[in-house]
């Protein structure tokens, strides 16, 4: 008899994330500063950007994932530390990950 484990599901978000850590938040991070094309994201276009709802999702994406991804991996920074009270930790870092899910979708529905 197999035995199915449901840690695909765990992997998935904080995959995710890493990837959009290390390839899509470089690319924002360099639209938003205007180094490439000034201009291109002023008030107007970014507010008209996070207004539609395909905006709003795409945000929410690019927030809570590497927001996800950071919390497993600041998890794991600590226990090399030799912060073993992984407990607390964990409560720290999720908790902390958490309250950032939250905020995110409110502001987002607020626009």
């Amino acid at each position: 008899m197999a035995v199915h484990s449901h840690k695909a599901l765990i992997w998935l978000p904080f995959a995710a994330g890493g990837m959009l850590a290390a390839f899509v938040l470089p690319i924002m991070i360099v639209l938003t500063t205007g180094f490439l094309f000034p201009g291109a994201l002023s008030y107007e276009r970014a507010y008209a950007f996070a207004d539609n709802w395909i905006g709003k999702l795409i945000l929410l994406g690019v927030i809570l994932l590497p927001l996800w991804h950071a919390a497993h991996r600041l998890r794991i920074t600590a226990h090399d530390f030799g912060i073993h009270n992984d407990t607390a930790v964990r409560w720290a870092c999720y908790v902390l990950a958490g309250v950032g899910s939250v905020l995110t979708v409110v502001f987002l529905l607020a626009i």
